[in-house]
């Protein structure tokens, strides 16, 4: 009988914190700086230069702490982690081993077969590293140290995943929610939330947990996805032909969609971890922890809830539009101050998604205010603008968050109310097309759409579609 396998996953998740300054100096933050100008001495690891924390860095730890159920440690200890890289100026990074500052969470995510809870074993704050980048061309690796110093927290779950999905629902739910907080933009493209993950595989029914791999370089759902099923793959090869598996730090290849081993997997012995001498103990009272409560959003799911109660909209279109904090906020300012929440709900599910899709930009990256939308939901009703020129208004708006009725007003788009020269045109296109005026006399009322829109485009939109078919009603009557 052949044997089956399970697979066993657990996740180190780095997040980059928003703050507008480094974890332990002043340098900015900011993504996309030329290289190595968003340094000073505490960053590049100068002798003599001192850290001092960022008080920002330990309350949006706090905070994604408490929104994952953890415990808040009341006192917490940086160390130093030492090894030597290129990229890492002072060789030991700063990081919490022994003391992190939260611990012992979960997060609940839906899968097939119900929702199932990921225990979070801890979460801890840490600096960053630089970035190697190598020329081919030259054959060098250079250094940039813009992201040295950056603060990140770092999420490591229990091994409680068995696939791809389980691993992707997590990563989802802990992305909706740190942005939720505003603590990280969490853009994986960009590097500000990175995932490594272990992976081991044991027969089915096993109690022991195999020997485990550590996937790196992944920086995209899809990527992590096929790495965890390559993995499984490679592993159960290797102990159906009867060989071990080594534990060891593997580099996914996307692009040949496979990995090859970096280096042996360390253990923490290994990097000589010792309470860094530089840096307080942090000290956390109740009343710091209750002040961080209290500011915390209604997080999705609540959001959920209270839609279904509050919106007569689908609930496919509240899923969409509380994934991301933004536009949760975008909808209910708009729809509040339109009175029109179906109507919002249409614009954000329908042309606000396809000019995303099309332009490949996150939710969080829309610009148009909620002023803007229930404006142009206000000339449509009014028909001060017909539906096909809001389209067109809309997409200007999304790119520059145009005031709709002032561009309205600039490139005259307002609805032609004038019914003589409507009629002038109406008589102008059955004049020019016989054979649909002789459809619709003989029976054909689809043949009355092609006029209509054939009137439209003369107007160029500007015309009222209801007003456009009752006159040409009238006159096929005549």
């Amino acid at each position: 009988m052949e044997k089956q396998y399970e697979t066993v996953i657990g996740l180190e998740v780095h997040v980059e914190l928003a703050t507008k300054t480094k974890i332990f100096c002043g340098c900015s933050t900011a993504f996309g700086g030329a290289p190595n100008t968003h340094t000073c001495p505490v960053c590049t690891g100068m002798p003599g230069s001192l850290p001092v924390l960022n008080k920002q860095v330990v309350e949006y730890a706090v905070a994604v702490g408490l929104a994952v159920n953890c415990e808040i440690s009341k006192s917490s200890r940086f160390d130093r982690k030492n090894y030597f890289y290129p990229d890492n100026p002072q060789n030991y990074q700063i990081s919490q081993l022994y003391f992190p500052i939260c611990k012992n969470g979960h997060v609940e995510i839906e899968t097939p077969s119900g929702n199932k809870k990921i225990g979070i074993h801890e979460i801890h704050m840490e600096e960053d590293a630089g970035k190697l980048i190598h020329d081919e061309w030259e054959e060098v690796s250079l250094v940039d140290y813009n992201r040295s110093g950056v603060p990140l927290i770092e999420i490591v779950s229990k091994p409680d995943m068995r696939n791809a999905d389980e691993v992707i629902a997590y990563l989802e739910k802990l992305r909706q929610t740190i942005q939720y907080i505003g603590a990280s933009d969490c853009k994986l493209q960009e590097g500000s939330m990175r995932a490594d993950v272990n992976i081991s595989v044991r027969e089915e029914g096993a109690e022991e947990l195999g020997i485990r791999t550590e996937m790196k370089n992944l920086n995209s759902f899809k990527a992590i996805t096929r790495a965890i099923e390559g993995e499984r793959a490679r592993q159960i090869a290797v102990l159906e032909g009867g060989g071990v598996i080594v534990q060891e730090t593997r580099r996914w290849d996307d692009v040949k969609e496979s990995s090859y081993p970096m280096r042996s997997k360390e253990d923490a012995q290994d990097y000589r971890y010792f309470p860094d001498p530089d840096l307080a103990q942090v000290e956390i009272d109740d009343a710091w922890i209750m002040r961080i409560k209290a500011s915390l959003p209604e997080f999705r799911d609540a959001k959920m809830e209270r839609y279904k109660k509050e919106f007569a909209i689908p609930e496919y279109d509240i899923s969409l539009i509380t994934a991301s904090k933004h536009m949760a906020d975008l909808f209910e300012a708009a729809a509040a101050i339109s009175g029109q929440p179906k109507k919002v709900s249409n614009w954000l599910m329908g042309e606000t998604l396809r000019l995303l899709k099309e332009k490949e930009m996150d939710a969080e990256d829309i610009r148009f205010s909620p002023e803007n939308l229930a404006e142009l939901i206000g000339l449509v009703d009014e028909k001060v603008i017909t539906s096909s020129v809001a389209k067109e208004v809309f997409e200007v708006m999304f790119e520059s968050n145009v005031s709709p009725g002032a561009y309205v007003e600039e490139k005259g788009l307002k609805t032609v109310g004038d019914v003589g020269a409507l009629q002038k045109t109406v008589e102008k296109v059955i004049a020019e097309n016989p054979q649909s005026v002789a459809d619709y006399r003989n029976g054909k009322e689809k043949a009355i759409g092609f006029l209509v829109g054939q009137t439209m485009k003369a107007m160029q939109g500007k015309a009222d579609p209801g007003m456009v078919n009752s006159l040409l009603k009238e006159l096929l009557v005549k």
